[in-house]
Order: structure tokens, then C-alpha cells, then sequence
């Protein structure tokens, strides 16, 4: 990125005093640091970003895109589409002014348990720090910083804050510190240091690995910043190589920093160090003087619902496709059967930090109707695992104060600050109203849920009037273990009802808010919604089912207690499959769940949380508009005692990293246990000869041939395995990758790198091991194609 007026950062510096200085290395706020104007310093904004730009409040006036998560972003596996959707983000952010993405994440997915881990890439450092590499490209080419997170080990959800991660250095070498280091080496603006600890020491205040490793030896000219509220210290974090404390809460440095330098437990050149990455930061990102990208008019501004739904699209894996079941003929169809409260509701986002408000989200039903408009496509609940009423799918109208603005599906939720620009010491409630008009007679239940003292009305009756959380309520609570009250009311098919749903919100409390209004129509009991998704299958031409997770069992701030599919979610999967052949089932969920039903069904697709257009998406490769691109970027297994790593439970405070480098497929692997699915598995529309192949030391080069009948793409994944085994190493390891694409009959030759760690392993440095190695060009890791063997000397 060039750049016009560029600040001296030094002269700049030293005309700051020790309190100024300070002051920039901690938040003002909850998302921001502070603006010196008379050196031409605004203020630095920060946002959660992994999917969409948050910005600095969550307002449902100001929504945001959504794109797929992360995880579906290492599955299309290619770099530049990760580069596209950077700077879509890069885009979004600089639309909200914001400066700095709090992403991309970089975790391994260790065990499939972990409960943030839609928010990571891949359980493989060479897949992950390379999509993170595009994505960060992209973000920072619109003059927008990242913070690569979390360094390091953040890799579960369990105790997260206090526990002791105890990992080898090997392992941290190998494994888990290769996609920052790969991300700083393309340059990089920002680190974010995670909760935990690692080998006895804060990551906030781990000399070790932010000093020693990222910043002298990798030489990271960037910020490191705390995760929020994982800064502790005062002096253990200014040396510890920390830049910035986040957010203003319980925040350590401020004054007791101030106080630290001139009691001589923090030199000063310590201090001005961190100033420096700081004033560095903001002059890239254009918050310093007239600073600004230079090249920014000569992006074309992106479309956000093309690139979310081509991006889901392209990460959709079929894992399975049992005599070419998909795609399928809208011609040769006259009924349709989509199974599934999923199908309805769609969760195209993970909990926690990765939540935006969308402008809008398309779930599979929708999008098949609208796909398949002269086909008739019918629905069944089936079996609903959602613990919670789904929001009312109809218009509301939101008033707060004097400001009033529509959303729908009935739910409203933001965090920070208000719609409209509202001051919170002026407002004092919320009211929700629709008109709803049921397809149904009979005992309609509603339901709210939220925090706070609520009163719901129906026709002018009264139905609810409480408080579901008391005030004082901690905002770990309010956030993971929300609560519901359920009512009912009979209503005539046909004859519009009035409701309204009022909050009252204590006056300078407004800045955290969650509210929704809840409704499930009439409906049969559990075995009677099984019953009715069967018969409705049993006559129609394609059944298609979804499941998946729910918000409830995979999201941050907690690990999943079992790869199973909540619910009775397996049990309709199998009942419909014995009643249709032709069963596709369509699994949205972040990370491995187990398919029992696996080997019964006729086609099986993966969409992780697809984003906004995930339904729009949904329908064009179903429908063969678009090929499913993605390839497994985790191993799935068939039963849970089969994965190598699996149990999350620190023992006095501390998770051992044991299994050392043989982490995901290298695991699997080891063990020689066959997974249900493998790493880099997936399939497309077409079949594909691998030709030919050279190789050397430095690269490997394929020739492959599209022999099917419709255009298609190809992951070529290269993995190298010593000729004589080494217990040492895993029997094979991914080495490079690429993305192809190819018209029928079509020949394509593509060079792939093989970088010189690839023949290394970590003993106190960097040492390369002699010998024999075979290089597999293979469509999945345990799917060779072509072979040949290279000597490294």
C-alpha cells in the first residue's frame, strides 16, 4: 500500500509527554483508543470482524454483512477468494469508520469439540496461515488494519481466561505458531494475544513468545493487542510484549503505568516502543495526519450479497453423492419435500464475537422456493433442537425513544451504540409492535426472551408482564444463558392479531439490548412432526433435509459436550431416508458433528454457517446453477472414541498438549484409524484425471484433465511423506495446494510451491532431515493420485 504525508513517527513521539504516551497503549472505551489532535492523531476504532463488520455498536439500523464462517472460508481453499472477501470487509469497515478487524483467527482445531471453532480455519497450520494470508491482503489493501488472533493455544473454550496451556516447543514451532508467523511475513498490522496461558505465562504478559519470538526474531514492526480484559497486569504486561490494553474496563495500565515508569519498574524506551507500533498503525490505516491509502479509488466497490453468496457456494463440501443424486433436474421435479426447523430458521452466523446484524438472511426453504418457483415445494418441522421459540417471521416496528426503524424476523439486539445516535441516559424502554395475521387456527405460542422487565400484549391482552434477568445480571450471564417465558393464544386463521412486546431499559443502561418476540404455530408433538416430514417425504420426488447445530451447543464461551446432532435431529434423518431414496441431507454446522445415518441417505452436503445468502446459495448448487467447491479443511469421524484428541478438561489448571505435533490427520493417521470423512475430501460435478507430475525440491507440478461432462474446479492438494517412516513426523503432511478450474475435456497444468520448511522439523531451530521423501499430488489425504520421489540432501 503506498501512501501520501507520511508522518515521522519519532518527531512525533518526543513531543509526547509520559501521560500522553500512556494513554495510547489503552482502550478510551470499549472499542477504541484515544485522539491527540495537536500531532494530527485521531482515534483508533476497532471491530469485530471475522464475518462482517460489527463497527462500534450493534444497531439494527446499520446492518452488516454477513459472510460464511471462517471455517467455510479455509473449505473453498484458495487464497485469493479469501483475499476477495478481505476486502469486502476492508470495505464494510471503512464504510462504518473503522480502522482495525479483530480477526482473522487462526486456532487450530485441535479436538472438534471446541466451541468456537467455526470461527477458526482448519486443523492444519499450512491451510489456515494461508487463507489467512489472503484474507488479510484483502482487508489491508482498503488501508484497514487485522489483528491475527489469538496468540496462541486459545484453541477450546474451557476456563479459557485461566488456564495454563502446556505445550512443546516443537509442537508450538510446528504447528500452532506457523499461521501468525505466516501472516506476519506477508505483513500483517496487528496481533490480538489470547486469555490463556502458555507454559506458565499470560499470553497478555508472555515475554517469551510476544518479545523473544514475535517481534525480535520473526520481526513484527505491528501492535499487539489484548484480547478484551486479558490484560492483568500493569507491569508483566508492559513487559511482557503487549502494545495495547483492551478494552477502558478493569484495564491495568492508565495512571499505574504512568506510575510504573517513574518508580523504574517499566523503562521508558519500553513505553515508547509501543507509542511507536501505534503512531506506526495509525498512519497505515490513515488516522494520522492527512495519511491515506493512495490506491483506494482504484478498487471497484464490491457487491456484498455476490460475493457472500458465491463465497458459500464455493465453501459448500458434498461429502457424499450416491449415484449422482445432485444435481438435480428442476425438470424432472413436481414435489419437493424440505425437512427441518433449520430449513426454516436458518443460523447462518456462530454465537458470541462473530455476530452481526445482516440486512437480511435467506434460509434453504426460502431459497429453494425461489429457485424453484413452477416446482411445488412443501415444508415439515420434522424435529425442531432449538431450545428457544424462533423469532416471529414477520415485519416489526422497533420504537426507542423518538427513533423508530422496522426489522424482521420480530427480534432486536445490539450492543454499544444506539440506533439513531440516542443517548443512553435518555431512554428508559423499547417497544416491538406487528400485526400478525396466522395461516393457522388454534393454540398459537409466543415467547419472549432477552434480559430485562418485559410485558407482551396480544388483541390488548395482557399475557406476560416480568423480569427475566434481575438487574446487576453479569454479562457472561446475560449473553450465554439467556431465558425464555412461553405463552399461549388462541387465534383464527385468517384474522390479523395486534401484538406488542414492551422492554423497559434502566436509563444509561441502553448500550447492551436483547429482545425477541418469539412464536411457534400449532403443531403436533414430537413423534406426530417425525410422522408428518415422513409421510410428506414418502410422495415426494427429493427429500431434502437439514440439521445442524444450534446456538445453544456450539458457540464461544463454551466447548461442546458431544459431536452429536442435538435433538432428535439423527432419528428424522434415517425415518426419511427409508421413506425416500432420494434423501439429500444438508448439515449446518461450524465443525465435525457425527451422521449415524451416514451411509443411508443418497447425498450429504456441508454448509458450515453459510452467511447472509446461504439459502440463495443452497439452491444453486442443488440445483447444479453452481458446483460445491469446498474440501474438508477437518477430518470428520465416524464415532467420537476414534479421534485422536478429543477431551477438553484442565487438571489443576493446566491442558496438556500431549499428542505434540500429531494434531487433526496427522493423528489420525498415526493411529491408522479410518475417519468417516478425511481431510481434503469432497466431491464436485465432474471427474478428473491427474496426468502427470514432476517434482523437485522446491515445487511440484501438475497436469490434470477435467474428464467429465460440465465445467468444474479441483483443489490439487501436494502432501510429502519420508520413504523410510520416522516416528518423529506424521506419515504425511500437506505441503502446498491450488485451486484449479477447467472446461470439459480440458487440460490444466498448475506449480505448486514447496516451501524448505517442508523438509524440516523443529530441534532448537530450524534442521532439515535428508533422505527420500514421496510427493503425492492427491484429491484428499487419503486420496492419492500421482506420486514421485524427491532426495533431500
Amino acid at each position: 500500500m503506498s501512501t501520501r504525508a507520511m508522518p515521522d513517527v519519532d518527531h512525533l513521539l518526543n513531543q509526547l509527554s509520559l501521560a500522553e504516551k500512556v494513554s495510547l497503549l489503552a482502550g478510551q472505551d470499549f472499542w477504541s483508543l484515544p485522539a491527540i489532535e495537536r500531532i494530527g492523531l485521531r482515534s483508533l476504532v476497532m471491530s469485530d470482524g471475522p464475518i462482517g463488520i460489527r463497527g462500534v455498536g450493534w444497531a439494527p439500523d446499520d446492518p452488516s454483512v454477513a459472510l460464511p464462517s471462517p471455517t467455510a472460508l479455509a473449505a473453498a481453499w484458495d487464497p485469493e477468494l479469501a483475499e476477495t472477501a478481505g476486502r469486502l470487509l476492508g470495505q464494510e469497515a471503512r464504510r462504518k469508520g473503522v480502522h482495525v478487524v479483530l480477526g482473522p483467527t487462526v486456532n487450530l482445531q485441535r479436538t472438534p469439540l471446541g466451541g468456537r471453532h467455526f470461527e477458526c480455519y482448519s486443523e492444519d497450520p499450512l491451510l489456515s496461515g494461508e487463507i489467512a494470508v489472503g484474507f488479510v491482503r484483502g482487508v489491508q489493501r482498503l488501508g484497514v488494519g487485522t489483528t491475527v488472533k489469538h496468540l496462541v493455544g486459545n484453541d477450546f473454550e474451557t476456563d479459557r481466561m485461566e488456564v495454563d496451556v502446556r505445550i512443546g516447543e516443537r509442537a508450538l514451532r510446528e504447528i500452532y505458531l506457523p499461521p501468525f508467523e505466516r501472516v506476519v511475513a506477508a505483513g500483517g498490522w496487528g496481533v490480538m494475544s489470547a486469555y490463556n496461558g502458555v507454559n506458565g505465562a499470560p499470553m497478555a504478559a508472555n515475554g517469551r513468545l510476544q518479545d523473544e519470538v514475535l517481534k525480535q526474531e520473526w520481526g513484527f514492526d505491528g501492535v499487539v493487542v489484548s484480547d478484551w480484559r486479558a490484560a492483568r497486569s500493569t507491569v508483566g504486561a508492559a513487559l511482557g510484549g503487549l502494545d495495547i490494553a483492551m478494552p477502558q474496563l478493569e484495564n491495568p495500565w492508565g495512571q499505574a503505568l504512568v506510575d510504573a515508569v517513574n518508580a523504574g519498574e517499566v523503562p521508558p524506551e519500553v513505553v515508547d516502543d509501543k507509542v511507536r507500533r501505534v503512531l506506526r498503525l495509525a498512519r497505515r490505516v490513515g488516522a494520522l495526519g492527512d495519511d491515506v491509502p493512495a490506491d483506494l479509488d482504484e478498487l471497484a466497490e464490491l457487491d456484498g450479497e455476490a460475493v457472500a453468496r458465491e463465497l458459500a457456494a464455493r465453501s459448500f463440501v458434498l461429502v457424499r453423492n450416491e449415484n449422482w443424486t445432485l444435481p438435480l433436474e428442476p425438470a424432472g421435479l413436481s414435489r419437493v419435500a424440505v425437512v427441518g426447523a433449520l430449513a426454516m430458521d436458518a443460523r447462518v452466523l456462530g454465537g458470541g464475537s462473530a455476530q452481526v446484524s445482516p440486512p437480511h438472511a435467506i434460509s434453504p426453504l426460502d431459497g429453494l422456493r425461489l429457485a424453484l418457483g413452477g416446482t411445488d415445494v412443501e415444508y415439515a418441522v420434522g424435529a425442531d433442537p432449538r431450545p428457544f421459540l424462533p423469532a416471529l417471521h414477520r415485519p416489526a416496528t422497533v420504537t426507542i425513544a423518538d427513533h423508530e426503524f422496522e426489522v424482521e424476523p420480530a427480534a432486536v439486539r445490539w450492543i454499544g451504540s444506539l440506533p439513531g445516535g440516542l443517548d443512553p441516559a435518555g431512554v428508559d424502554g423499547l417497544r416491538l409492535a406487528t400485526t400478525f395475521t396466522p395461516d393457522a387456527d388454534g393454540e398459537h405460542t409466543f415467547a419472549v426472551s432477552g434480559f430485562g422487565t418485559f410485558r407482551l400484549t396480544i388483541n390488548g391482552d395482557e399475557k406476560y408482564a416480568g423480569t427475566l434477568h434481575p438487574p446487576g445480571t453479569g454479562r457472561a450471564d446475560l449473553l450465554l444463558s439467556p431465558r425464555e417465558q412461553r405463552v399461549t393464544a388462541v387465534l383464527t386463521a385468517g384474522e390479523p392479531a395486534e401484538i406488542v412486546l414492551e422492554q423497559t431499559i434502566v436509563p444509561g443502561a441502553g448500550h447492551s439490548v436483547a429482545t425477541t418476540l418469539g412464536h411457534r404455530p400449532p403443531s403436533p408433538d414430537e413423534d406426530g412432526m417425525i410422522e408428518e416430514a415422513v409421510a410428506l417425504a414418502a410422495v415426494s420426488d427429493v427429500a431434502v433435509v437439514v440439521v445442524g447445530t444450534t446456538e445453544q451447543v456450539e458457540s464461544e464461551g463454551f466447548d461442546r459436550t458431544s459431536l452429536a446432532l442435538p435433538g432428535r435431529q439423527d432419528e428424522l434423518v434415517s425415518r426419511v431416508a427409508a421413506a425416500n431414496p432420494r434423501t439429500v441431507v444438508v448439515v449446518n454446522a461450524g465443525s465435525p458433528v457425527l451422521m449415524p445415518w451416514a451411509d443411508e441417505v443418497a447425498a450429504t452436503l456441508l454448509t458450515w454457517f453459510p452467511g447472509q445468502e446461504g439459502g440463495a446459495a443452497l439452491a444453486d448448487v442443488l440445483l447444479g446453477v453452481t458446483e460445491p467447491g469446498g474440501r474438508l479443511p477437518t477430518t470428520w469421524p465416524r464415532r467420537e472414541r476414534d479421534c485422536p484428541v478429543l477431551e477438553i478438561a484442565p487438571k489443576d489448571g493446566v491442558v496438556a498438549y500431549d499428542e505434540g505435533v500429531f494434531v487433526g490427520y496427522r493423528g489420525w493417521l498415526r493411529q491408522k484409524t479410518a475417519p468417516l470423512y478425511a481431510f481434503g475430501h469432497g466431491l464436485g460435478y465432474t471427474t478428473w484425471h491427474y496426468e502427470e507430475m514432476t517434482v523437485d525440491a522446491t515445487e511440484a507440478v501438475v497436469t490434470l484433465r477435467n474428464a467429465g461432462a460440465r465445467s468444474g474446479r479441483e483443489v490439487v492438494q501436494v502432501y510429502v511423506a519420508p520413504v523410510t517412516p520416522d516416528d518423529r513426523r506424521p506419515p504425511r503432511w500437506l505441503a502446498g495446494f491450488a485451486n484449479v478450474a477447467a472446461h470439459p475435456d480440458e487440460t490444466v497444468t498448475v506449480r505448486i510451491a514447496l516451501p524448505a520448511r517442508t523438509w524440516t522439523i523443529w530441534d532448537g531451530g530450524w534442521r532439515t532431515i535428508p533422505g527420500d521423501y514421496r510427493v503425492i499430488a492427491a484429491h484428499a489425504v487419503d486420496d492419492d493420485r500421482l506420486t514421485a520421489v524427491v532426495t533431500i540432501s
